[in-house]
């Protein structure tokens, strides 16, 4: 069984996406990494470039200006990345760079890849979500936070990022067979640095644009227990807590 992980990434300094820890916490379970990085106003590439593994395969992009609007460039860059995975992978897994797995759910993920290997009925896997907002101590909790993502796919080539990069769909539209699996990703597009919060709370998405809060809010202590991955570099692993979820549907 061959693996691929695939994401795409620009100016992530700049907006303080934790891209390093988003690669690096898939990286075990991939035989090779693809990222798409976009022309930047930071050293982005020289951030990519610095992670030590020879998993990772970096191909330049430039964002279309044009596409902006719904968040197509999103999809369009994830496209990119994922085109250019080797056609002998089985699986594609996708990591957005404010997503990380924590490590507690790699044997989750690459068993549920080795069980569906030949099942050909089976077009990808579904993930559970925890949405951090506003500082690592809150969770969102309401319905308009989706609870459920693809992040795996099978490698066919007949899958293509659909809207906004938020999932997947086939060339023709058609919705992806999937199994939902008991891993979650934890979604940090929500959260900013405490050091910033003076300057007013603006929240950054991949594109750089705010966007709009979302309601409904619980404390993390409420249904978790704090699991920091010893996998990350010290200086992230201060503003970066990762929660194992107890009870969370």
């Amino acid at each position: 069984m061959k693996v691929a992980g695939f994401s795409f990434i620009r100016n992530a300094i700049q907006f303080d996406y934790p891209i390093v820890e988003a690669i690096t916490s898939v990286l075990p379970i991939c035989d090779e990494f693809v990222i798409a990085v976009g022309d930047s106003d930071d050293d982005t590439l020289g951030l990519i470039k610095a992670i030590p593994s020879e998993k990772i395969r970096i191909i330049r992009t430039t964002w279309d200006e044009n596409a902006k609007a719904g968040g197509r460039v999103l999809a369009l860059e994830t496209d990119k990345a994922l085109a250019a995975i080797l056609s002998d992978a089985d699986w594609a897994f996708y990591i957005q760079g404010d997503e990380v797995l924590h490590e507690q759910y790699l044997p989750v993920v690459k068993e549920a890849m080795q069980q569906y290997l030949t099942d050909k009925s089976v077009d990808g896997l579904l993930f559970k979500y925890l949405h951090f907002y506003g500082s690592y101590s809150y969770i969102g909790d309401s319905r308009r936070w989706y609870r459920r993502e693809i992040r795996v796919i099978r490698n066919t080539g007949n899958v293509v990022s659909y809207k906004d990069a938020q999932g997947f769909r086939t060339r023709d539209n058609r919705k992806l067979k999937v199994k939902l699996i008991d891993a979650y990703i934890y979604h940090y597009g929500w959260v900013k640095p405490p050091k910033r919060k003076k300057n007013g709370f603006a929240t950054r998405t991949i594109s750089g644009t705010p966007a709009k809060p979302l309601p409904k809010l619980m404390p993390v202590s409420t249904h978790s227990t704090i699991a920091i991955s010893t996998h990350w570099p010290t200086s992230r692993v201060r503003t970066l807590p990762l929660c194992k979820p107890a009870s969370i549907g």
